[in-house]
């Protein structure tokens, strides 16, 4: 880690093997959910970090032959434990210390599925934290992605901390929980869904309700996607998708585009029932969710690997 001027830092991670930077980063939607922000293009991905003490990171990433490159802008000039950090939360976010070479093993067996091992595929964006990550999925229940968009936007703007440079990091679970109903109805426009952010916040915030040791959880999964489902506003959809930010693939998380997709995909157009889905992966075994979302998004990665 190299210092070019107080409070700027340009420093690399290494990346594990069978690790791709940027269909990690394109992997799903969250990259355009504030505080993050991409760039396909010059295939950035952005963010403001809040780290210990109180200080936040503005950081720019990119993807290297041998790891992850990082430019980050301090709001005071870090400590060695920050950047330490600031490290641990860049490798939660892109899943670099999870081992997907049995997943990847798995998909060299299908010739329908050896692209992913070809580009690296597998891991899936999430945020540095469980709150983070469950509070965003409840914004994309029952609405457009446009409207997820705004929500996120609009709670980042309301609550995140701001960085000097610009920018704000994600609000704390104590921040949301100092917002109203009132305020998260009209000026976040979460609508039906504001007392659910609510109350999670609250519950967080009060010691009542521990949601980060999902992502550790020894519990069997069905085990875990109930305790999930226990959160009011987190249903099947939000929880099986939740289930994969922590590293379990057993559960479809299916919603209405990706309903569409399949019918488009594999059945020429023609809805079929939740069950019928369901039972054309379970031969992928634990693996059968991750095995779904890349066969619905295999566009996303590029021509090279969409066959």
């Amino acid at each position: 880690m190299s210092s070019s001027s107080p409070g700027s830092d340009v420093f690399l991670i290494a990346s594990p093997a069978g690790f791709d930077f940027w269909h990690t980063v394109f992997s799903h939607g969250w990259c355009a959910l504030p505080p993050f922000s991409h760039d396909p293009e010059a295939r950035t991905l952005s963010r403001v970090f809040a780290l210990p003490g109180g200080c936040t990171a503005r950081c720019t990433l990119s993807g290297t032959a041998t790891g992850v490159r990082v430019e980050s802008d301090w709001s005071a000039r870090p400590t060695a434990a920050a950047r330490k950090a600031l490290a641990a939360q860049i490798r939660t976010c892109l899943r670099m210390d999870e081992d997907f070479a049995e997943f990847h093993r798995e998909a060299r067996r299908h010739a329908r599925y050896r692209w992913i091992a070809r580009c690296g595929a597998g891991r899936m964006l999430r945020a540095p934290t469980v709150f983070e990550d469950a509070v965003k999925m409840i914004c994309t229940t029952n609405c457009t992605w446009a409207l997820t968009t705004l929500m996120v936007a609009n709670l980042v703007e309301e609550a995140g901390t701001l960085h000097p440079g610009g920018g704000r990091a994600f609000p704390t679970p104590e921040a949301v929980a100092a917002l109203t109903e009132k305020r998260l109805r009209r000026s976040v426009k979460a609508g039906y869904r504001s007392p659910f952010i609510r109350a999670l916040a609250r519950r967080i915030a009060r010691g009542e309700l521990e949601i980060e040791s999902w992502r550790t959880s020894t519990l069997p999964t069905p085990e875990l996607f109930d305790r999930m489902r226990e959160v009011k506003g987190i249903g099947p959809y939000a929880a099986g998708n939740l289930l994969k930010l922590a590293g379990r693939y057993d559960e479809l998380g299916l919603d209405s585009w990706v309903r569409a997709q399949y019918a488009a995909l594999r059945r020429g157009g023609r809805r079929v029932k939740d069950a019928t889905i369901e039972r054309d992966y379970l031969p992928f075994g634990r693996w059968r969710g991750l095995f779904f979302w890349l066969e619905m998004t295999r566009s996303w990665h590029g021509d090279k690997f969409a066959l």
